[in-house]
């Protein structure tokens, strides 16, 4: 009888363990499919411009005049831009948060660390609106008169705007995974005579550089997608980019002209849609890829 029982509730818990096997298989295959449909999507609706306008044009040519009698439709300035802008919000963010995260991580007394990782919590959780509109507020102006420009909207408002954006996802990621390094690694450094900010730079984040790297691909993914906070400090002009003048980044492009878009426009922001799609995958692959040979190395 008790045999039977144990039986009975092993054939339970197996039949638990495929039902929730199953929902997570599902779950999982709908994440893939979304982004599948996505693709295939922006493949769909982006390739008949580029078609029309011809792939040498659409992405060497110089030119964005889309609502004018002879539209032009040459999306280099906002490829440059969106690499520029991103390239500078990483050499600005990625130090600050990475030495941030050491800081919380290993250094920082208990109470100091609790009053900065609610402050920046607190930063992730702020809408990007409100990025832009400081920026707009205080960040232009303040290019304006420190450098003595024309107009303070520029590509460098944008990658500070873009550096303080990204700086909670660096930072958090970064910490989980100093916090994550196992202290015996430390502890043997320190009886090594190491003192503990070395242990900490050449032991502790050479234990987690796969979450810091982890950290750093979040960083570059939130900069390129950025656009209502660009929009707001960058000027939004489809110039070449200069870091004191007005630009217009790839995100942005589509975001401005959507709304009253049609025809053979609607069908090149569709365009710049699947680049900034395939730019970013690019790049994302490539950050892996380094990683793994890293991690093998």
């Amino acid at each position: 009888m008790r045999a039977e029982k144990v039986k009975l509730m092993k054939n339970k818990a197996r039949l638990f363990e495929s039902i929730i096997h199953g929902i997570f298989l599902v779950l999982g295959l709908m994440t893939v499919g979304c982004v599948l449909l996505i693709t295939v999507y922006l493949v769909i609706s982006g390739i008949p411009a580029i078609r029309e306008i011809g792939l040498g044009r659409f992405l060497f040519g110089r030119v964005w005049v889309s609502t004018a009698a002879q539209p032009q439709y040459g999306i280099l300035p906002f490829i440059l831009t969106s690499v520029y802008g991103t390239a500078g919000a990483m050499l600005i963010g990625v130090p600050v948060g990475f030495l941030t995260a050491v800081y919380l991580a290993k250094l920082a007394p208990r109470r100091i660390k609790a009053v900065l990782s609610a402050a920046i919590s607190l930063l992730a959780g702020i809408p990007s609106v409100v990025y832009g509109l400081v920026g707009m507020l205080i960040l232009v102006p303040g290019i304006r008169k420190v450098f003595s420009v024309p107009d303070g909207a520029s590509l460098l408002a944008a990658m500070i705007v873009l550096a303080v954006m990204i700086l909670p996802s660096i930072v958090k990621v970064s910490m989980t995974a100093l916090e994550a390094v196992p202290r015996e690694y430390e502890d043997a450094s320190l009886a090594l005579g190491a003192t503990p900010v070395e242990t900490y730079f050449r032991v502790s984040v050479t234990a987690a550089k796969s979450g810091i790297a982890a950290a750093v691909v979040l960083g570059v993914g939130r900069a390129i997608g950025e656009a209502m906070a660009v929009m707001m400090v960058s000027g939004n002009v489809p110039n070449m980019p200069k870091l004191f003048e007005s630009v217009r980044f790839l995100t942005t492009a589509v975001a401005s002209e959507m709304s009253y878009s049609s025809g053979l426009q609607r069908q090149a922001l569709f365009s710049i849609a699947l680049v900034l799609f395939l730019f970013i995958m690019l790049i994302n692959a490539l950050l892996n890829f380094f990683l793994k040979r890293s991690k093998e190395g």
